[in-house]
């Protein structure tokens, strides 16, 4: 095997290369100054200079979410590093693949409190999947080669590979591949035969079906074989928020999102039936509610790729343990022996959600105030823009908006931060996304709370030509907190306001601050004008645009289950909830 002399610096950005990596997002510093002085001469790394590093880390997860390739981020020692734990945590709780670089501090240094030493592999150990530091130019390569491979397989995660000041400068011997040694990881993908056998028999014997879909199927690339079992079935299919665009929401099996703000439909039917065929999902608290309560009457089908996640808050008749997809074209097959060819016989089952979706569809109210409504502003811009574009959401009231009145047709297209619930991430998760896939019409439907945490990006957009577009869904307030001290506080309005878009204040003024930055600015305060803003922002592609949308800070996300009470304490509008007859309760 040839070798070359090489710098431990130039070794990061050789293997880099030799892995695919095209991108990444990063801000330089000290301890990682050797490694930037070599990226500058790559001619197949493009490296974009991001204005935080807490940036970098969502650009990278927001590239990994919509390409569903590796995002990798870099970052300085000390400050530099820990900037990027928010992103890291983020990824780690929403499975993204991700790569985050950091320099160290010279080896012989390290444990003095040197100036910007921070023992960042300690402080990501349980918010990665694996956390490695590096003090030896040697093993630059092979640590490198194993971080990307512990990132992509098995359920994905962020990495961390924390390299001295030292190892950088050293000399030593490259040649590729290297040997990867991990004898203690090795992820199951392929699922038990005996497992998918009772799967079916479990299948087949149901009456009340659903399939509860998490986001693991799109990590997994599984949504068509997600679509031929709901076919072979004739189950109704809730996607969670992880999930949204898994499964087609045009399509008639399809009741919708489950969970705290799901809807009636899908929240029922998990409460109702009695079969959960749980695919890449978690029973996350969101999704449960009060877990003694939740679908007391349902055996579990649970497939996840994590077998620390299978039984640990529900247990699970029939685990399986294996890739999404790899366990959907199994059990596809045996099913199709066991069903020859015919559906279940589901009948009353979907006549009883069927009368749910009647009685309870989605819908809201106009603001009392007179301003916009937040949730129409939303539904027209997907409307406009289309199942081929990304949309990438902070977190909030939009959020939850955003995930229930877009319509998604396709995995990859919705982004946001499901698990940590992270402010900031939509603008440079927008941004990354636009990078991966510079043919897409990228949005970042975010609050005015989450936009000023992250704007600094625009910057960044502005000078690397990525012209990301930006709803501002602007009810000068933290809306979701304003929500809950609405609900459950006497509305006592404890520092919620925000005066980004009141009538007597406007602090900042965003469409300046967009103009500052140079990208395009627009206000719309009447709904009449919101067609026009949204056709002039996507037809604007010479920088980003920016749009604030002033709406009425009182509009409230329903449906709703309290936190902490059963899914059957749903609400669809405040003070109201479904009412059901006696044989809808049994």
């Amino acid at each position: 095997m040839a070798t070359e002399t090489l710098t431990g610096a130039q070794a990061i950005v050789r293997s880099l290369e030799m892995l695919g990596v095209t991108d990444i997002f990063g801000l330089p510093g000290g301890a990682i100054l050797p490694t930037y002085d070599p990226l500058m001469d790559s001619t197949k790394i493009r490296h974009i200079l991001v204005r935080h590093e807490q940036g970098a880390g969502h650009a990278a997860e927001g590239y990994a979410a919509a390409s569903g390739k590796l995002g990798v981020c870099i970052a300085t020692s000390g400050p530099g590093a820990t900037n990027l734990v928010t992103a890291i945590a983020d990824a780690h709780m929403d499975s993204v693949p991700l790569l985050a670089i950091t320099g160290q501090v010279n080896s012989t240094s390290i444990g003095t409190d040197a100036f910007q030493e921070a023992d960042i592999v300690g402080i990501t150990m349980p918010i990665t999947k694996h956390s490695f530091l590096v003090t030896d130019a040697q093993e630059i390569p092979a640590t490198i080669a194993a971080a990307v491979l512990i990132a992509t397989t098995g359920r994905p995660g962020p990495v961390l590979v924390d390299i001295a000041k030292d190892a950088q400068n050293g000399k030593m011997e490259f040649s590729w591949p290297p040997k990867i040694d991990l004898p203690g990881y090795k992820p199951v993908t392929k699922p038990h035969g005996k497992q998918i056998q009772a799967a079916a028999q479990l299948i087949k014997e149901s009456k009340r079906p659903v399939l509860y879909v998490g986001g693991g199927v799109i990590r997994a690339g599984a949504s068509k074989e997600l679509a031929a079992l709901a076919k072979l079935t004739g189950a109704p299919v809730v996607t969670t928020l992880m999930a949204r665009g898994a499964f087609a929401d045009s399509d008639p099996q399809h009741l919708g999102m489950p969970g705290m703000h799901g809807t009636v439909p899908a929240v029922t039917a998990l409460q109702r039936s009695d079969l959960l065929i749980t695919l890449g999902a978690r029973f996350d608290d969101r999704v449960t509610g009060q877990v003694k309560s939740f679908a007391t009457g349902a055996k579990v089908i649970h497939v996840d790729i994590d077998p620390a996640e299978i039984g640990k808050i529900r247990f699970a008749d029939v685990p399986i343990v294996g890739d999404a997809k790899e366990v959907l074209i199994e059990l596809n097959e045996e099913l199709g022996k066991e069903l020859g060819g015919k559906q279940l016989e589901l009948g009353e089952w979907w006549q009883f959600l069927n009368s749910l979706r009647e009685r309870y569809p989605l819908g809201y109210t106009q603001p009392e105030d007179g301003k916009m409504s937040p949730q129409y502003v939303i539904e027209r811009i997907g409307a406009i823009s289309g199942p081929e574009a990304v949309y990438a959401a902070g977190v909030g009231q939009h959020q939850m908006w955003s995930s229930q009145f877009i319509k998604y047709e396709r995995p990859n297209s919705w982004l946001n931060s499901g698990g940590a619930g992270t402010m900031g991430y939509s603008v440079p998760a927008a941004m990354g996304a636009k990078v991966a896939q510079p043919e897409r019409l990228v949005w970042a439907i975010d609050g005015d709370g989450c936009f000023q945490m992250t704007n600094q990006e625009l910057a960044t957009c502005t000078i690397n030509n990525i012209p990301i577009k930006v709803a501002i869904i602007n009810n000068s307030s933290l809306g979701m907190v304003r929500q809950w001290q609405t609900l459950f506080y006497d509305k006592r309005y404890s520092n919620t306001d925000l005066n980004t878009g009141t009538d007597t204040i406007m602090v900042p003024d965003f469409v300046k601050l967009a103009e500052a930055y140079g990208a395009l600015g627009i206000r719309v305060e009447k709904e009449e004008d919101v067609d026009a803003a949204i056709k002039l922002a996507i037809a604007t592609n010479d920088r980003p645009v920016v749009i604030d949308f002033i709406v009425g800070r009182d509009a409230m996300v329903w449906p709703m289950v309290p936190a902490g009470l059963s899914n059957d304490a749903v609400q669809f509008a405040r003070d109201e909830r479904p009412v059901w007859d006696e044989s809808e309760q049994e």
